[in-house]
């Protein structure tokens, strides 16, 4: 078969899965339509915005279809009117079984993370929470139970210590575009010889989840260790974001703050008698924080309401007092 007879209907909507919606339109794939989020309210007017896989979509022309439900009836006919090869899914829903077995050649979905671990909508943000060192992307089959379908291909990227969840995010979206052109030829050329992955975890390694992220899971806890909070800030960097609380005893204030990059401070520091939370600054170039073992400078940060700054800008129109403390 060649990849111009493969009929493929593509399923995604958020900037990540643009990359690969854009792979196979500009190599010339057969994509006969896409499956996207209805439209959502979104900005200070709360306008209908459409996801970015719709405007992609929109601009080559493509048909697309926007279902409140994937078991909708007259949805299902219209998809089987499209007499689909192959669907490829990507950041998209979880999908019925009377949807993913439809293809004659299968469905599957890219995944952002070395499966089995980190099954779940954040892996991510899991992953440099965590402290992993290496991640990457995985091509699998879609099965009932989410995201433990049999993997077809994997491609791993070492986790820099400078990499947040923004840059490991563009990288991996990069990754994972030619994962999902190479796993459609290796189905144009029926060479796909996908695993279980229960065969990959042999061993019985531990499984670490990546479950989706709420605001309240985005607090920072000061009584963990220094590493702990960098990487747990630079997980959520820069979104949906780590934040903290500002208490000014000497005014009773409590102020919101979204932290987004720290660094961890070698030199000595006097801190005794300070609580976890205690903040060290001398109002000019730097703002340490004292943690579970040790010190950690906060870099970039943002006052509730106002634009993302530097430490240093942000001293520059706030002085801190020796009482002021994160919690």
């Amino acid at each position: 078969m060649k990849k111009e007879d493969l009929r493929i209907l593509f399923m995604g909507t958020p900037e990540f899965a643009v990359a690969s919606l854009k792979a196979l339109v500009e190599n010339n794939y057969n994509v006969v339509a896409v499956i996207t989020m209805p439209d959502k309210p979104a900005g200070r007017g709360y306008k209908l915005q459409a996801s970015p896989v719709k405007q992609y979509a929109l601009e080559k022309g493509l048909t697309v279809f926007q279902p409140e439900k994937l078991k909708e009836e007259n949805f299902l006919v219209e998809l089987k009117e499209l007499k689909i090869d192959l669907q490829v899914v990507v950041a998209f829903r979880m999908l019925p079984e009377v949807v993913w077995s439809m293809p004659t050649k299968g469905t599957f979905n890219l995944h952002s993370s070395l499966l089995p671990q980190y099954r779940g909508a954040a892996p991510i943000n899991w992953a440099i929470i965590n402290g992993e060192k290496e991640t990457g992307v995985t091509t699998f089959f879609l099965s009932h139970e989410i995201d433990t379908g049999d993997i077809i291909f994997r491609e791993k990227t070492t986790i820099r210590e400078s990499d947040n969840a923004e840059t490991l995010h563009d990288r991996l979206m990069v990754m994972g575009a030619q994962l999902v052109l190479k796993t459609v030829d290796a189905v144009i050329e029926c060479n796909v010889k996908s695993i279980p992955q229960d065969e990959i975890n042999s061993n019985e390694i531990e499984l670490k989840p990546a479950p989706k992220i709420f605001k309240d899971d985005c607090r920072i806890n000061w009584n963990k260790n220094a590493e702990d909070i960098f990487n747990f800030i630079r997980g959520l960097s820069p979104y949906p974001s780590a934040w903290t609380e500002l208490h000014r005893p000497e005014t009773d204030e409590v102020i919101r703050l979204k932290l987004y990059s720290s660094c961890r401070v070698s030199e000595e520091v006097e801190s005794k008698n300070l609580s976890n939370g205690s903040i060290l600054s001398d109002n000019k170039s730097y703002i340490y924080v004292l943690t579970g073992d040790g010190i950690l400078s906060i870099t970039d940060l943002q006052l509730s309401g106002k634009k993302r700054m530097s430490a240093i800008d942000f001293l520059n129109g706030y002085k801190l007092s020796e009482n002021d403390y994160f919690k």
